[in-house]
């Protein structure tokens, strides 16, 4: 039922074999190089890295990279005519040879003295730069067309991408293909949207997260009636629980149920589906995502305790109703579907009832406490 798997940061970085690799040195270093004292990476060599995109690919997963050109590190001390000091902007010996860089390619430059942002003091790449847009995007043999078509990536998560301008996402885009989703961290759904149309690409749906937390964690589900980016955009909305980054919400499973019954691209974090819930119910959510969880968007409930929303359907497939119930106690409530005279059944198996709606397509469902139900034609 995964369609798409996001990899960790896949090039060497100063931390070298403790890195997550969000302090890239070399992008051309896949573990195969011996620098910043590993040859391996964290995650291991090159060869491995090749075998596991292969195996993905033959299980007919896509493979997403995650792309960090906001900043370097990991770079020797060089004299910077631009600040009067020594900077640590020196990458001209990066052990691939590719990619070159220094102090011309970093803010401040003679392109400016910053960009959109920089990120805890590391070297601040400038994308003004065309030593750094031909590595980047536009050379044969640069990042991200060596990514995609020796590496054989599908796509890309844009790091930080608050830290620099929209337009290097969507020159990337233009440039390179695939799939992109950018991390801008951030719950106003404005910034998500104007960010996406501007960049050409998905972000993630932040918004939603946070009002997830507040709406489960803090007792009031009316808060999922508020503005999310799936809402403005599904299509360029990526929805998510939990990441390597933050991880707040309590009440997971009650999250996993509403991002995989509504509309957007959803994400499981691993930690959550091989260590920390339970997995046979993220299989059943991932089933009724991929066979259920069709059409347009109708919110039919919202009170502190209960939500419930309809998906439409779409092109022959009846879509469902999720029913979610943060409440200590069984609820019940009659509904308005779109089936009439038709036998419904809850495809969590977490209600044993198969109620038949009536000729105005009124029907009775139920929910467990503290959790979920999601109903659709007994077929």
């Amino acid at each position: 039922g995964i369609g798409s798997i996001w990899l960790p940061p896949a090039s060497k970085a100063q931390n070298g074999a403790f890195s997550m690799g969000y302090d890239p040195t070399d992008y051309f270093d896949f573990g195969d190089y011996n620098q910043n004292g590993s040859i391996e990476t964290r995650f291991g060599s090159k060869t491995e890295l090749v075998n596991l995109i292969t195996k993905a690919h033959t299980e007919n997963m896509k493979v997403y990279a995650d792309i960090v050109i906001n900043h370097n590190s990991g770079g020797q001390s060089e004299a910077n005519p631009f600040t009067g000091t020594n900077t640590w902007t020196n990458f001209t010996g990066v052990a691939s040879g590719k990619f070159p860089r220094n102090y011309n390619d970093f803010y401040k430059n003679s392109y400016g003295n910053n960009d959109e942002g920089s990120f805890e003091g590391f070297p601040d790449l400038c994308h003004a730069a065309p030593n750094v847009q031909n590595w980047l995007w536009l050379r044969a043999d640069g990042v991200g067309k060596y990514y995609k078509n020796t590496m054989k990536f599908d796509g890309w998560r844009f790091d930080y991408v608050k830290g620099f301008g929209a337009w290097v996402v969507n020159s990337w885009n233009a440039n390179v293909g695939g799939f992109s989703v950018g991390e801008l961290w951030d719950s106003n759904v404005n910034l998500l949207n104007d960010w996406a149309n501007n960049a050409n690409s998905s972000v993630f749906d932040f918004a939603c997260y946070y009002k997830m937390n507040d709406a489960f964690d803090g007792n009031n589900l009316a808060l999922l009636n508020d503005d999310m980016m799936w809402k403005r955009n599904p299509y360029k909305a990526v929805t998510f629980v939990t990441n390597h980054d933050t991880d707040e919400i309590y009440s997971k499973l009650l999250a996993y149920s509403y991002i995989l019954t509504h509309e957007g691209y959803p994400t499981i974090f691993y930690r959550d589906y091989e260590e920390w819930l339970d997995k046979s119910k993220l299989n059943n959510l991932i089933w009724i995502h991929n066979n259920k969880a069709t059409g347009t968007t109708s919110i039919l409930y919202s009170d502190n305790d209960e939500y419930l929303a309809r998906r439409n359907g779409y092109n022959g497939n009846p879509g469902l109703v999720v029913y979610i119930n943060n409440s200590d106690t069984w609820q019940e409530r009659w509904i308005q579907t779109n089936w009439a005279n038709t036998q419904i059944k809850d495809f969590t198996g977490n209600s044993t009832w198969y109620p038949t709606t009536q000729a105005d397509k009124w029907v009775k469902i139920q929910c467990p406490p503290k959790g979920y139900s999601v109903w659709s034609i007994n077929q």
